[in-house]
């Protein structure tokens, strides 16, 4: 029985990143390290800050990331990558390029060894503020999605890249919001309420938080909030029986 693995918010060529060249290759290095022990891997999205693809042009960059996947499908591991809401435009390049398979859904549910798991990126998941929920809508909306693809690459992945740069230099810091509580986070509360109706669900998965939290629901189920491959470097791994919420240390941790 192969661990399962799962991480997310990597947000690879941000321009709020001083360190963009150093986080990939240590991302790299963590997906080789795990190349012949896991069973599957699920990225829950932003793994890249923007991400947008038209039919015969692919964003520039991320070769040794997306080799890094090639390699892991071509070993016979399952690669399953989420959109988040920096990397939505996905079409059919890392499916058909690299192996992936790719859920474009806002949530999935599927049964790991046994155990039920609700697996999601976040940003469609519980209570959002107005705005982003208008952004949200917009941006997967295919009318405007078409629009934006008619704009050449030069400029539409140059103002991708702006906005995302933006919007997190505009936090504090460039950090994410500390938590809140569990009473006042989104993404517990969504969880707190899923469970009542939905109680074989043993694990909720997210991202989109950039915080690690690990919080147990009832005697049965667990929510655990992924971090990011930005400063905290955390990941969670399933042997079958337990879900661990890791930090990648180079030289210290065994994945």
């Amino acid at each position: 029985m192969k661990p399962i693995y799962f991480l997310s918010d990597a947000h690879l060529g941000s321009r709020a990143i001083e360190s963009r060249r150093m986080q990939e290759r240590r991302l790299v290095r963590f997906l080789d390290s795990i190349k012949h022990k896991a069973g599957a891997i699920y990225m829950l999205g932003d793994m890249f800050d923007f991400w947008h693809e038209y039919k015969t042009v692919v964003p520039r960059g991320f070769t040794r990331f997306l080799g890094k996947i090639s390699e892991l499908t071509d070993l016979g591991v399952e690669v399953h990558y989420f959109t988040g809401n920096h990397d939505l435009w996905m079409t059919d390049y890392l499916v058909e390029e690299c192996g992936v398979v790719l859920h474009k859904e806002t949530a999935c549910t599927v049964e790991l060894y046994g155990k039920m798991f609700y697996l999601a990126h976040g940003d469609g998941v519980g209570v959002q503020d107005r705005g982003f929920r208008f952004l949200r809508a917009l941006f997967h909306n295919r009318f405007a999605q078409k629009l934006f693809a008619a704009i050449h690459p030069r400029w539409a992945m140059d103002f991708g890249l702006e906005w995302a740069k933006h919007s997190r230099l505009k936090r504090e810091d460039g950090r994410e919001e500390p938590f809140k509580g569990e009473d006042k986070e989104p993404l517990i509360v969504f969880a707190k309420e899923y469970l009542k109706d939905h109680p074989d669900i043993n694990f909720f998965l997210f991202g989109h938080r950039h915080i690690d939290y690990d919080l147990m629901l009832s005697r049965t189920a667990r929510v655990i909030i992924l971090g990011d491959w930005i400063t905290l470097f955390t990941y969670a791994v399933f042997d079958g029986e337990h879900l661990f919420l890791e930090e990648y240390i180079e030289g210290e941790t065994e994945p």
